[in-house]
C-alpha cells in the first residue's frame, strides 16, 4: 500500500497489532455502500469514467457477494476492510480500480463506514426498544389493579400496583428511545469528501454522496469529519444508560422470583437448574442481562479513554474504537431481546403480592392524610401521631387496619370508625389518583398515552 515510499516490509509483530481485519471486516457493507456512491459520483462529476464506474460497481458488487457467501479471501497483510476490498477490486477489474480511491482517504473513508454502522445500530436498538415497551405496556394493562408491594430502600414503603411498576420501566426505556433517536439525528451527516483532512483539491459533489446515503448532508469541517467519534461515543453512552435499565429490571426479577418474595414465575426457557440442587429454577437469563451491563459501561470508558487525549486529527489509536462498538452492540441486543421475551413471559403472583402489600405498616401515610383531610390536623403533627400509632400497632403484632380504634384513640382521642377505609390496600391504591399515580385508571391512562406515542 505505501512500497513507494517504504523499502522494508513491517515486522510481523507491527503487522499483528496494526491490522484490524479480524473486527472491522463487520463493516464491509457499509465500505461498499460508501464506495458505490463516491464513485457514482467521481462519475458523474468527470472525475472518472463511466466505463470505469460501471466497472467498479460490477466488481464491488461481485466482492459483496463473495463476502456474504463467506469466500471473500481476508487477508491481514492488507491491514483493514478498506484495503481487503480495494485490492479484491484490482483483482477483478484491474486497472480501473486504481481509481476508486481518488479524492478520498482512508481516515473519512473509515470515518464514512463507522457512521453507516453506528447508524444501523441506532435503528436495531430502537426497533428492540419498541418491542420491549410494548411487551411491558401490554403487562401494565393487564395489571393495572394487581396491588404489590411500593418499596424504598427495599422496605415496604406504600401499596402501589404491578402495572404501575411496569410503566416506571415504560417511562425508562421511553426516554431511552428518544436519546437513541436524538443521537442517530445527529451523526446524520457524511464526512466522505474531508479527504485525509483538509477536503480535496477534486471537484467533487459532497451533497450528491449524502443524498445518496441517507444522510441530511455533508459535515462543514474536514477537521472534525476525520477526527469525530461522538457518534460511537453517543451510541454508548446511550447504551450504557439502557443497560442501566435494563440491569434494574434484571434484579427486581431476581428478587421477585425469590422465595421470601415470590411475586412472579417465570416459564423454564429463562430459567436454568442446579448441578446439585434438584429443586433450584435459578433466573439466569435475568441475572445475565444485569452482568452484561458492565460490559457496555466498559465500552463507554475505554472509548472515552481513548479519545480523551486525542489531538487533531487523525490518530491510528482511534482503530480501538470499533472492537468497543461492536460488543457494546451485540451485548445491548441480546440483552434487550432476552429481557422483552422475560417480560412477555413472566406472571405475576397476586394473591402473594396481595399479602405482603400491606406489610411493614404500608398504609401509615394514609392515615396521616385522613388525619390532615378530616381533624384539620398539620402535617407534621399528623406524621407523629402516626408513627405513635404505628408503634402501637407493632407493639401488639397487629397491622393497622387490625388495631382497634380504641387504642387509635388513646393516642388522638379524634380519630373516628371513619379511618378504616382509608387503612385497606386496595383503598389506599385507589386514592393515588394524582397526575403519574398508581390509581389503575391513571395507570390505564399513562397505558394509552404511551400506546399512542409508539
Amino acid at each position: 500500500m505505501w512500497g513507494g515510499r517504504f523499502s522494508a516490509s513491517p515486522s510481523a509483530l507491527m503487522e499483528a497489532i496494526n491490522a484490524s481485519i479480524g473486527f472491522d471486516r463487520r463493516m464491509a457493507r457499509q465500505d461498499i455502500e460508501g464506495s458505490l456512491a463516491h464513485s457514482d459520483m467521481l462519475a458523474v462529476q468527470g472525475i472518472i469514467t463511466e466505463a470505469d464506474r460501471d466497472a467498479i460497481h460490477d466488481g464491488l458488487r461481485r466482492i459483496l457477494e463473495e463476502i456474504e457467501a463467506g469466500t471473500f479471501p481476508f487477508r491481514t497483510e492488507l491491514e483493514d476492510i478498506h484495503m481487503n476490498v480495494e485490492n479484491r477490486l484490482r483483482e477483478l477489474i484491474g486497472e480501473a480500480a486504481g481509481r476508486l480511491h481518488t479524492a478520498r482517504s482512508r481516515n473519512d473513508q473509515v470515518a464514512l463506514d463507522v457512521r453507516l454502522w453506528v447508524r444501523d445500530a441506532h435503528d436495531r436498538t430502537e426497533a428492540q426498544l419498541g418491542a420491549l415497551l410494548r411487551a411491558l405496556l401490554q403487562k401494565a394493562e393487564t395489571h393495572a389493579a394487581t396491588v404489590m408491594p411500593g418499596f424504598t430502600h427495599l422496605q415496604s414503603a406504600q401499596p402501589v400496583t404491578f402495572g404501575h411498576h411496569m410503566m416506571a420501566y415504560v417511562e425508562m426505556f421511553g426516554r431511552d428511545c428518544a436519546r437513541i433517536r436524538d443521537s442517530r439525528a445527529r451523526l446524520n451527516e457524511c464526512p466522505l469528501g474531508a479527504a485525509a483532512l483538509a477536503g480535496t483539491s477534486f471537484p467533487v459533489d459532497r451533497h450528491r454522496v449524502a443524498n445518496a446515503l441517507g444522510f441530511d448532508g455533508p459535515t462543514r469541517n474536514s477537521l472534525d469529519s476525520v477526527a469525530d467519534r461522538d457518534s460511537i461515543l453517543e451510541f454508548l453512552s446511550t447504551a450504557a444508560i439502557c443497560a442501566v435499565h435494563l440491569s434494574r429490571l434484571a434484579e427486581e426479577i431476581v428478587i421477585w422470583m425469590s422465595a421470601p418474595f415470590g411475586f412472579i414465575r417465570l416459564p423454564d426457557r429463562w430459567t436454568t437448574g442446579s448441578s446439585i440442587m434438584p429443586q433450584k429454577r435459578n433466573p439466569d437469563a435475568a441475572e445475565l442481562v444485569r452482568g452484561k451491563t458492565g460490559r457496555v459501561i466498559g465500552a463507554l470508558v475505554a472509548t472515552a479513554t481513548m479519545m480523551k487525549g486525542l489531538a487533531l486529527t487523525y490518530s491510528k489509536d482511534m482503530q480501538e474504537d470499533k472492537e468497543q462498538l461492536f460488543d457494546a452492540a451485540d451485548t445491548l441486543e441480546i440483552a434487550l431481546a432476552a429481557m422483552t421475551g422475560m417480560v412477555e413471559d413472566l406472571e405475576p403472583v397476586p394473591e402473594r403480592m396481595a399479602a405482603l402489600a400491606g406489610a411493614g405498616y404500608a398504609t401509615a401515610t394514609d392515615l396521616a392524610d385522613w388525619l390532615v383531610r378530616e381533624l384539620g390536623m398539620p402535617f407534621r403533627d399528623a406524621h407523629h401521631v402516626t408513627g405513635r400509632i404505628v408503634a402501637e400497632a407493632e407493639r401488639r403484632g397487629l397491622g393497622l387496619e387490625d388495631l382497634p380504634l380504641s387504642i387509635m384513640q388513646t393516642v388522638e382521642p379524634r380519630i373516628t370508625a371513619d379511618v378504616k377505609a382509608v387503612l385497606g390496600v386496595e383503598n389506599s391504591v385507589r386514592s393515588r389518583t394524582s397526575f403519574g399515580g398508581t390509581a389503575p385508571e391513571r395507570v390505564l391512562e399513562q397505558v394509552a398515552w404511551w400506546r399512542e406515542r409508539l
